[in-house]
């Protein structure tokens, strides 16, 4: 076992384990710490407790010490020296007439690096930009393309839903998401409907996905004959999320609904189609 606490460095970040030695570290204090981009400011969001070899990446790294006011000073003159930053490389890009979009910029805590994101449909040539970028600030250059999903984390907005979006709020990493989610949720197939303001799948069609897949296990599939308290009939309907299934009695020529119980209850054996 390991004592950890685990930082995140970006508002809805990935969370990184560190080592807190025997510094007297609390949830929410802001730390400084060494990271493989080197010295970092962050936030501990997992405060101190034991967690498994296997859980953990090692070596782990120690935390370098708790922040004070002067390195959030520090961190205040990055984020501005930042946007002047973008301000300088947004006019290179456009003289060097480069096919890309500039993101966001970033100063690592001891401006050791400064990282430029930006996206761009294909590979860029952008060895003149950053020889230019670097004669300039006298500093180490990283360009990093990164997808749209990442773009969409990064500047923020607001969704179909009217609210924040997800991965720029609390969704610390993106997970799969696929039109077979949509398809059992019985939502509209329109991609201008289900996706996000990145264009890609919105990520809350996974919520839910898990209870759709648990419900479909146990309800009987449409077009299938069962019996029911009304008598054998064919599943005409489904209200997943309700555990309601609505069956067509031939013999009663109505449509009825049964609640899973209810079905469970009647023994809800499958029988031979008459289609």
């Amino acid at each position: 076992m390991y004592d950890v606490v685990g930082v995140r460095f970006k508002k809805a970040g990935k969370i990184y384990y560190f080592d807190p030695g025997d510094l007297p570290i609390l949830k929410n204090n802001f730390v400084i710490v060494e990271t493989v981009r080197g010295v970092e400011y962050g936030q501990v969001v997992i405060g101190p407790k034991q967690v498994d070899e296997n859980d953990v990446v090692l070596p782990l790294k120690k935390v370098l010490r708790i922040a004070d006011q002067k390195d959030r000073m520090i961190v205040e003159e990055n984020r501005t020296a930042a946007k002047e930053a973008y301000d300088v490389c947004s006019e290179k890009v456009t003289i060097h007439q480069l096919d890309m979009k500039l993101v966001d910029v970033e100063y690592t805590f001891d401006r050791n690096k400064i990282i430029f994101y930006f996206t761009a449909d294909g590979r860029v040539d952008f060895r003149e930009l950053v020889k230019d970028l670097a004669a300039i600030f006298r500093t180490r250059i990283e360009l990093r393309q990164i997808g749209v999903r990442d773009e969409a984390k990064m500047l923020g907005g607001i969704g179909p839903c009217g609210r924040m979006l997800c991965c720029s709020t609390f969704l610390g990493d993106f997970e799969p998401v696929s039109i077979k989610m949509a398809k059992d949720q019985n939502l509209s197939l329109n991609p201008t409907k289900i996706s996000g303001l990145c264009g890609r799948l919105m990520c809350c069609l996974k919520y839910e996905n898990d209870e759709y897949e648990s419900a479909k296990e146990l309800l009987p599939d449409l077009g299938q004959w069962i019996e029911t308290p009304g008598g054998s009939g064919k599943v005409v309907g489904l209200n997943i999320l309700e555990r309601v299934v609505q069956v067509e009695i031939p013999k009663l020529e109505r449509v009825l609904e049964y609640t899973l119980d209810e079905i469970i209850k009647e023994g809800a054996v499958p029988v031979q189609s008459t289609d």
